[in-house]
């Protein structure tokens, strides 16, 4: 069946970022992808995303859903046809939506799992926690928006840490059959990212020592987009060994 491509405003993003040893990174990527190195270090994060009217693109404005979605993600490279490209793996995708988990993986690519999201928002401060449904992973990060992006090792200023991920627009998520990895790949012509300022952060996935043993994960860095128009387009699966969720 063919996915539809789909239109949305991205009303929140928020990156937490951060460098993680490279071999680490690399045992958690299935075989076409390899680590995408900043100043030797791999790039892997959490991205804490509320979608408002999400909507197949011939659908007019006025209709479309809103949810709050989370995805652990590795940034990667990977040889193309044309040479090498880059994007993002993601090992793991989260929804409080019910939809979403039927519809991920059938309707659009990505498979979701369920969690339970607590967000408190004003306009220079946020904090999005979430549990998993399964009680396998947790997370809690507070930020607050900065005029400039300070204490990064992975990028020299906002403008630097922008072109990075707006690079890293194509996203390949694992799949339960682990025969293959869904794509997607995000488009908007309204890409804008501010910095903020980590005032706590906690995630059972990057403090797991036996994922990353310590050392090998540490925090970075985080950018938040807000109220961006975006189109998500459905990418050809990728055929990936060990891909699966």
């Amino acid at each position: 069946m063919r996915q539809p491509r789909l239109s949305s405003v991205v009303e929140r993003r928020l990156l937490v970022n951060y460098r993680v040893a490279a071999e680490a990174a690399a045992r958690l990527l299935p075989g076409p992808l390899r680590p995408q190195l900043v100043h030797g270090y791999a790039v892997a994060g959490i991205c804490l995303l509320r979608l408002g009217k999400v909507r197949p693109a011939w659908t007019p404005m006025g209709f479309g859903l809103r949810s709050e979605n989370a995805a652990h993600r590795i940034a990667v490279e990977w040889d193309g046809p044309t040479g090498v490209e880059t994007g993002v793996y993601i090992p793991q995708r989260d929804t409080a939506s019910r939809l979403n988990v039927w519809a991920g993986g059938r309707l659009f690519p990505g498979e979701h799992g369920r969690a339970d999201f607590q967000v408190h928002e004003t306009p220079d401060r946020m904090r999005v926690a979430l549990t998993t449904r399964d009680g396998d992973t947790r997370v809690d990060v507070t930020v607050e928006l900065s005029d400039e992006l300070r204490g990064s090792e992975l990028f020299a200023d906002l403008a630097e840490a922008s072109r990075f991920f707006r690079s890293g627009a194509k996203g390949f998520s694992a799949t339960g059959s682990g025969d293959h990895l869904d794509g997607m790949e995000l488009r908007t012509d309204a890409w804008h990212v501010d910095a903020a300022r980590v005032r706590s952060a906690a995630s059972s996935f990057f403090d797991d020592p036996d994922r990353f043993p310590p050392g090998t994960a540490t925090l970075d860095c985080a950018l938040v987009m807000r109220d961006v128009p975006a189109c998500w387009w459905p990418l050809p699966a990728m055929t990936g060994a060990g891909a699966s969720a």
